[in-house]
């Protein structure tokens, strides 16, 4: 059920044209609750993007979707495993072996996977 799966966008952005976005609306659209954090300032979908920065804590995370690219995750990997989460979408072009193993490890699922075809498929 996609109402009990809290998913965090890293690397959200208020930029219509970023797949983040996107990502965002389709979450919205499903029903699927979401949460915006990044380094960009402004909301989506009357949501608050949480500054990235602040590592901001976040309950009851079940999937992280990533938008930031493998030289960029580095400095965030601890903060993202510390949320625990059950999943982790790595979207094109953000696919790290590094960080997918540091994330199998901790017990979490690690997809190789596009989150905007995983929710018009019916497979998030």
């Amino acid at each position: 059920m996609t109402k009990d799966k809290k998913t965090v966008i890293i690397g959200a952005s208020p930029n219509t044209s970023r797949y983040a976005y996107t990502a965002a609306r389709m979450l919205r659209d499903k029903g699927v609750p979401f949460v915006p954090v990044g380094i960009k300032t402004g909301e989506v979908f009357g949501k608050e993007i949480m500054n990235l920065r602040e590592k901001p804590f976040i309950p009851d995370v079940h999937t992280i979707t990533l938008y930031i690219g493998p030289k960029n995750q580095p400095e965030w990997y601890s903060y993202i495993l510390s949320l625990s989460p059950t999943r982790m979408i790595f979207n094109p072009g953000t696919e790290n072996v590094e960080f997918m193993e540091m994330a199998e490890a901790k017990g979490v699922e690690v997809l190789a996977a596009c989150n905007l075809v995983m929710l018009q498929t019916s497979q998030f």
